[in-house]
């Protein structure tokens, strides 16, 4: 029969692929124990979100069930304490505060997120970021879609060239003053692909916190690309999100995804503030009747799903395409999101 000794050398050489450190090692192995053909022990995640759960827990049991005598496996997952996850990434060579950090006075981060492609999150996130901007605030973007980055193309008629001071990186400014920072104002051509893999992507969304130099700012709209992995859990675990904003289309394809989405969220333990319902109904310019192009809308039974308010609905409307086009979003009227942002600016205050 196997020893609980033998159970923990074992376990010592399944790996956390992302942080590259054995389980042991990394004290996530708990409460280990061997009553005769049975294993179990609790693995303590640095998230219980995390991405990469089921292959470490795959890899664990195969390492024990590989002992002589062992025929069951029970795994419970459990979390760190912030304490723990501290003592972990705050080691030499570990997490950083940018050189910009310390200086940016940011009262609030809020993401925009769906967890689907193509349902015009960052058509939100530029409109939530002008209206806030319209109602007097002092508002910054920041592009975390590494390698589908779109909020330049939408404000800038041409895009800016980035300068450098000793405070750190400085964001680009549109008309209306908004700042912005992506990937793209920083490669030769805005048409160069960025292909990099889940760690470089990580760490260019922490240097757009830490090394830019935001200044102080009354809100920092996030752009999340689509999905639940590395990138949204960079910014959900990196930066001190206050609150999530859903993105769904009238699909119910759409809903489910973003259901999965709101998961991840409450997982990591980041409100959800509301959903917004785009592409709802196109208006016909000659009769101004409402027609659903993709089908009935979803969006009050998604939100009441998961138990927030919906703040709006908004129509396809093809000028905004010409003008997203020619970097002139700006000029988007304010009504069309206006009442959403008045919802947020009792929470921002």
């Amino acid at each position: 029969m196997a020893t609980i000794e033998q159970a923990r050398e074992a376990l010592s050489h399944v790996m956390d692929p992302e942080l590259g450190r054995d389980i042991v090692d990394l004290g996530m192995v708990r409460n280990l124990e061997v009553r005769g053909a049975k294993v179990r022990f609790t693995l303590a995640l640095t998230t219980k979100a995390c991405p990469l759960q089921n292959s470490i827990i795959s890899d664990a049991k195969q390492a024990l069930l590989a002992l002589e005598g062992v025929k069951d496996v029970q795994v419970q997952v459990g979390e760190m304490t912030a304490e723990e996850k501290q003592r972990l990434f705050g080691q030499p060579g570990q997490e950083q505060m940018g050189k910009a950090e310390a200086l940016n006075k940011i009262k609030r981060v809020i993401a925009v997120m769906s967890g689907k492609g193509g349902v015009g999150k960052s058509f939100v996130a530029g409109l939530l970021a002008m209206a806030l901007q319209r109602q007097g605030l002092q508002v910054g973007v920041l592009d975390a879609d590494i390698t589908g980055p779109s909020i330049p193309k939408m404000f800038f008629p041409k895009s800016p060239r980035l300068m450098n001071s000793p405070l750190g990186i400085l964001p680009a400014a549109t008309h209306l003053g908004i700042k912005v920072m992506s990937i793209n104002l920083l490669l030769p051509n805005e048409d160069d692909a960025v292909i990099w893999r889940g760690p470089l992507i990580s760490g260019a969304i922490k240097q757009f916190w830490g090394d830019v130099f935001w200044g102080n700012l009354d809100a920092l709209v996030v752009d999340l690309p689509p999905g639940t992995s590395d990138p949204a859990l960079t910014v959900m675990q990196s930066l001190p999100v206050d609150g999530v904003i859903m993105v769904t289309t009238p699909q119910d394809l759409a809903g489910m995804v973003v259901r999965k989405a709101s998961q991840m969220a409450s997982q990591l333990k980041v409100p959800i503030w509301g959903l917004v319902e785009n592409m709802s109904y196109a208006v016909c310019p000659d009769c101004g009747k409402r027609f659903s192009i993709f089908g009935p809308s979803h969006a009050d039974q998604v939100a009441k799903q998961l138990g927030v308010p919906l703040l709006g609905q908004l129509p396809i409307n093809p000028a905004i395409a010409e003008l997203a086009d020619a970097g002139r979003i700006e000029e988007y009227p304010a009504s069309e999101f206006g009442p959403i942002a008045e919802q947020l600016i009792a929470t921002l205050k």
